[in-house]
């Protein structure tokens, strides 16, 4: 059994708001788990890796990306193949991973392309790319939210939902999506729009948590964020006019919350002249509003995961650090930004016995920075952080 030491660095682990000085990890090569973790006295290893001084910190997870879409086009080219969808998955793939990224679970991909990948990269089939918690198509009502070409199961009834998610559950998601509101990328509907009932979303629940697998559930605005909750859903995703008695509600059951606010502060940013002017002023007209109440969730103690709705317009798979940035920014300390991910991802996902934080018979998934995170969450972004997968370098 041969193992890599890895020595010199300062470290934050994602457990606690410090940075370990002079810090070593010890890598099992075979699994690539970490058997030890310290400070000084380093022991000896088959092999050495000396990371020069710079800071070490766990892998990004990301919770909500749509790996087969393409951020360009405003209505993220739904309508491309399914080998053009492929080829362009994996390509995001590798992007999310040089940026950080070494865990994501996908919120919806044409053609379940995502449960394929899913198993090709467990497989070893496919190289430096991100583990996957696959979801295959999201679930909408008819001429809702995700009624595209090539995406959305369309149910209309609790029992169409049954047995789609069924069928989903049957060729390998493992993360279930819905659609309680409209959206800001489908023209004739709003964030404040119900669609998916209650009754619908449940049945959705009932039937992924008898799998063990998770729920979540697009959900921007009222009442159709109280639909989601009440339907007891894992996470509501964006959550952009979440308020107090929903927070209540989602205290009482440990819902997760996944602002994904670059995805709607990159829409007004970066389109003007180039998206249509009703996709823009529905997110420029929540920004504020969206930061303020996921600010208020954070502060009444909802747990926080990070997701970026990767593949929206403008909103591209190197955007991660910048989610990051934009919590700093409506009032999170960096070192909670940062947990958003090593600590409330990896919980949400059920991966946290292995994920998510730098500890003993963990994955040695990690960057390597020039810079503090816990001084500046911004030292994530840097383009040229080195990047590894179980102890591997990936970039």
């Amino acid at each position: 059994m041969t193992k890599t030491l890895f020595a010199n660095f300062s470290l934050f682990d994602g457990t606690k708001n410090e940075i370990q000085d002079n810090a070593w990890l010890l890598v099992d090569n075979v699994t690539g788990k970490i058997t030890e973790v310290g400070t000084a006295n380093p022991p000896t290893a088959d092999e050495k890796v000396d990371l020069a001084g710079k800071y070490v910190m766990p892998g990004l997870i990301n919770c909500h990306t749509h790996v087969t879409m393409n951020p360009n086009p405003s209505d993220g080219d739904t309508i491309a193949n399914v080998v053009a969808s492929t080829v362009r998955g994996v390509k995001n793939l590798h992007t999310l991973l040089k940026s950080g990224v070494t865990y994501i679970r996908e919120c919806g991909s044409i053609f379940d392309i995502d449960i394929t990948l899913s198993k090709l990269i467990d497989a070893g089939l496919i190289e430096k790319t991100p583990e996957i918690l696959p979801s295959g198509r999201p679930y909408s009502m008819t001429g809702g939210h995700g009624d595209f070409p090539n995406f959305g199961h369309l149910v209309d009834s609790p029992d169409e939902m049954r047995k789609a998610v069924r069928q989903g559950q049957k060729i390998g998601a493992k993360a279930i999506k819905v659609m309680a509101t409209g959206g800001v990328m489908t023209e004739n509907d709003f964030m404040d729009d119900p669609q998916l009932s209650t009754e619908e979303i449940k049945a959705a629940v009932e039937e992924a948590h008898h799998k063990g697998n998770i729920v979540a559930a697009h959900a921007e605005g009222n009442p159709g964020i109280m639909n989601a909750i009440k339907a007891n859903v894992d996470s509501i995703e964006h959550g952009f006019y979440v308020n107090d008695e929903e927070i209540d509600l989602m205290l009482a059951q440990k819902t997760y919350l996944t602002p994904t606010i670059v995805a709607d502060w990159a829409i007004p940013k970066f389109g003007e002249g180039l998206l249509p002017d009703w996709e823009i002023k529905k997110a420029a007209d929540a920004l504020d509003d969206l930061c303020k109440n996921i600010a208020h969730a954070h502060d009444r103690g909802v747990a926080i995961t990070l997701g970026t709705d990767a593949g929206t317009p403008f909103n591209d798979f190197s955007m991660t650090p910048v989610e990051l940035q934009l919590m700093v920014k409506i009032g999170f300390s960096d070192y909670d930004a940062l947990i958003t991910s090593c600590q409330n991802s990896a919980k949400l996902l059920k991966i946290d016995n292995e994920y998510g934080t730098l500890e003993p018979d963990k994955y040695a998934d990690f960057l390597v920075l020039d810079n503090n995170p816990l001084e500046s969450v911004k030292a994530v972004q840097q383009e040229d952080k080195a990047v590894y997968k179980k102890g591997q370098r990936a970039y």
